[in-house]
């Protein structure tokens, strides 16, 4: 008789979505995502960014009805997990202790292992539920906190060879689309006004152009965006022209990065990776691009599970009950 299934529940409230999700893994094989359900926040829409104080509010009043709905998508009870992961960081410290304290009591009241997880290492390994992650590969995670690119040359062993000199990817997505009154979040915004829009329409100089290394830098398009929005723009052609350099940049670094290091597996994820036309990009780029499922892409639970998942495959010990959140935890160092 075979080994029965563990069940993962994964926590993540790093930022403004309190996100649940339960994967199974079998003894000998790849890990299933059994259920992923996420509650986003909509009460920072009227501000046009995430308020901390009100986020972590927003997770202590709806945590444990997301993991009720999320235990009934998987047709599941408490009792039948069997270890629990929540992240640790990066994040809004507030809102990050309020999924690691609930994963944390959760794991003891039910003495399961309990895996503080890494909320980049997540974004990576929420790829993992489409295909079998086998180093060496890139990994490019854009979202709207992080524009990160590491060299995973084995399992578990992080590089990281380019980020972002100023905003994120995301969050350039995000004040364009405020500046242009698309809306909040940016990036579905941009990418459906980039439909109707001309990405011609406005002359955006493609940044870092020249440079050695795998660096990105968002900040030039969002001075050049106001100044075209100032003359005139329409919020179209700059969704559109905005769109295209930005994905046009991410690629380019991308594809020099993986000709120089010889990788040809790139793994895009973070919410930025939803974007249609960065997933084009990459699907015709060349390279063998994989992207998490579209459920998968944003902050959720189901990615925090699949790296607790990793971390029991690969036999690491479960981590310390007192371990804290923190702001800022490098996945690995800018290599020098």
């Amino acid at each position: 008789m075979s080994a029965p299934d563990t069940l993962i529940l994964g926590i993540d409230t790093s930022c403004d979505d309190t996100g649940v999700g339960l994967v199974a893994l079998p003894a000998g094989g790849r890990a299933e995502v059994r259920a992923n359900r996420i509650w986003s926040q909509v009460v920072h829409a009227r501000y046009g960014g995430v308020m901390p104080e009100l986020a972590s509010r927003e997770h202590v009043e709806r945590i444990d009805a997301v993991m009720q709905d999320a235990l009934a998508e998987a047709g599941a009870g408490v009792g039948d997990i069997g270890a629990v992961a929540a992240t640790a960081g990066p994040g809004l410290v507030g809102a990050l202790l309020v999924g690691l304290m609930y994963g944390k009591g959760l794991a003891q009241g039910l003495g399961v292992p309990f895996y503080a997880a890494h909320h980049l290492e997540g974004h990576i390994f929420a790829a993992a539920s489409e295909a079998e992650l086998e180093a060496p590969y890139l990994a490019l995670v854009v979202s709207g906190g992080h524009t990160h690119l590491f060299d995973v040359a084995a399992a578990g062993e992080y590089r990281l060879i380019g980020a972002t000199r100023d905003d994120a990817a995301g969050e350039a997505f995000d004040k364009i689309a405020r500046l242009a009154g698309l809306g909040y979040p940016g990036g579905p915004a941009i990418s459906e006004a980039a439909r109707r829009g001309d990405p011609k329409g406005v002359a955006f100089k493609e940044p870092m152009l020249g440079q050695a290394g795998y660096d990105f830098s968002f900040s030039g398009l969002k001075t050049a965006a106001l100044l075209a929005h100032r003359a005139g723009a329409s919020g179209e052609d700059l969704a559109a022209s905005f769109q295209a350099v930005a994905v046009k940049h991410l690629l380019k670094v991308t594809r020099r990065a993986a000709a120089d290091l010889g990788r040809r597996t790139v793994v895009v994820s973070g919410g930025v990776a939803a974007n249609a036309a960065l997933r084009e990009a990459f699907g015709a780029s060349g390279l063998q691009a994989v992207f998490p499922s579209q459920g998968l892409n944003t902050d959720n639970g189901a990615m925090i599970a699949l790296a607790g998942a990793a971390a029991m495959r690969a036999g690491r010990p479960p981590s310390r009950l007192d371990a804290g959140a923190a702001a800022y935890v490098p996945l690995a160092n800018v290599d020098g």
